[in-house]
C-alpha cells in the first residue's frame, strides 16, 4: 500500500488536509471518506489496508475545523459549503484516478452528509456507503441545550458547544477508545451552525428518501447509541431502487472500529465489488 499526505483548496481559499492510500499494483476504483464529527481522516488507515488489499485506493480529507485541516473547531459555515467540500473531494478523485469509478463513503456525520450529496447534487459514482449516519438520536438533546443551540444559530452561528459525544459508545474493543481519548487531532467540540445543520438534514434526508438514485450500502450498528440505527431502518424503507441494508448485532457506533471489523469491511469489499465495473 501507498501512502501520500496532500493538501488542496476550496474555491472560498480553504485549505484542506488530505490523505490517499492506494494498491500496489492495479486500482479498480477510488473510494472518497468523509469521516465523522471530532474525529480524523487519519484514523481510518486500516479501512485503507483492507481496501487496497482488494485493490481500491481510499482517499479522504479533514473536514473543516476537524484533524489537520485549518478553522474553527467543529464548524461548518453553512450545510451547503460542506457539501462543496465533499464535491471538492469528488473533483480531487476524478484528478487523481481519472477514468476510474468513484464510490462515496461516510460515516456518522459523514454518513449524514453523503446521504445529503447524494440526494441534493446527485452526483456520478458509482455508488454510496454509509455506515452509522446521525438520521435519529437515540437520545433527543437536552431541551436548554437545543434552545440554546437553534438562539446562537440565529445570532452567532459559530458559537461552540460540547458535542456530548459517549466516547465509550464508539467500539466495543476499550483499545479504540483509549487511542481515541489520548488523539490530538480529536476534539470534542460542535458550532450552533454544524450541530443544527446535522440535526435538520438527518429528518430532511428521511423525508426525501425515496428520491435517492444511486446504489447504498447503508450499515448500522443496533447497539450503536450515538447515532440511532432505527433512522437507518426508515431511510432504507423508503428507497425504491439498489439499496443493500446490514444491521450488525450488538455492534456500537464505529463498526469498523468494532472487534467484528474484518467481516464488516470484508461485507463493504464485497458490495464494492459487485458495484464496480
Amino acid at each position: 500500500m501507498k501512502h501520500e499526505e496532500l493538501s488542496w483548496h476550496a474555491s472560498d481559499g480553504q485549505q484542506f488536509h488530505g490523505l490517499e492510500w492506494r494498491p500496489e499494483g492495479e486500482t479498480r476504483a477510488v473510494v472518497c471518506l468523509v469521516h465523522g464529527l471530532g474525529e480524523h481522516a487519519g484514523r481510518y488507515a486500516h479501512v485503507a489496508q483492507a481496501l487496497c488489499d482488494a485493490g481500491y485506493a481510499l482517499l479522504a480529507f479533514d473536514l473543516r475545523g476537524h484533524g489537520q485541516t485549518p478553522g474553527r473547531r467543529g464548524h461548518a459555515p453553512s450545510w451547503e459549503t460542506a457539501l462543496d467540500d465533499i464535491a471538492r473531494l469528488l473533483d480531487e478523485g476524478a484528478q487523481r484516478f481519472p477514468g476510474l469509478p468513484r464510490f462515496l463513503y461516510g460515516h456518522s456525520l459523514g454518513g449524514t452528509l453523503v446521504l445529503a450529496y447524494a440526494l441534493r447534487r446527485k452526483p456520478q459514482v458509482a455508488g454510496v456507503i454509509a455506515t452509522g449516519p446521525v438520521l435519529k438520536l437515540p437520545q433527543p438533546v437536552p431541551p436548554a441545550k437545543l434552545a440554546l443551540g437553534r438562539f446562537m444559530y440565529r445570532v452567532l452561528p459559530s458559537f461552540q458547544l460540547a458535542n456530548g459525544l459517549d466516547r465509550a459508545g464508539l467500539s466495543r474493543d476499550p483499545e479504540v477508545v483509549r487511542r481515541y481519548n489520548e488523539d490530538p487531532l480529536v476534539h470534542d467540540r460542535v458550532s450552533a451552525r454544524l450541530a443544527a445543520d446535522m440535526l435538520d438534514s438527518g429528518e430532511w434526508n428521511i423525508a426525501h428518501a425515496a428520491e435517492f438514485a444511486l446504489p447504498l450500502l447503508l450499515m448500522h450498528g443496533t447497539a450503536d447509541r450515538i447515532t440511532w440505527a432505527e433512522g437507518s431502518r426508515q431511510f432504507a424503507a423508503k428507497l425504491k431502487g439498489d439499496c443493500t441494508f446490514r444491521l450488525w448485532q450488538g455492534l456500537y457506533h464505529e463498526i469498523h472500529n468494532e472487534p467484528e471489523q474484518k467481516e464488516v469491511l470484508g461485507f463493504m469489499i464485497h458490495w464494492l465489488q459487485a458495484h464496480t465495473l
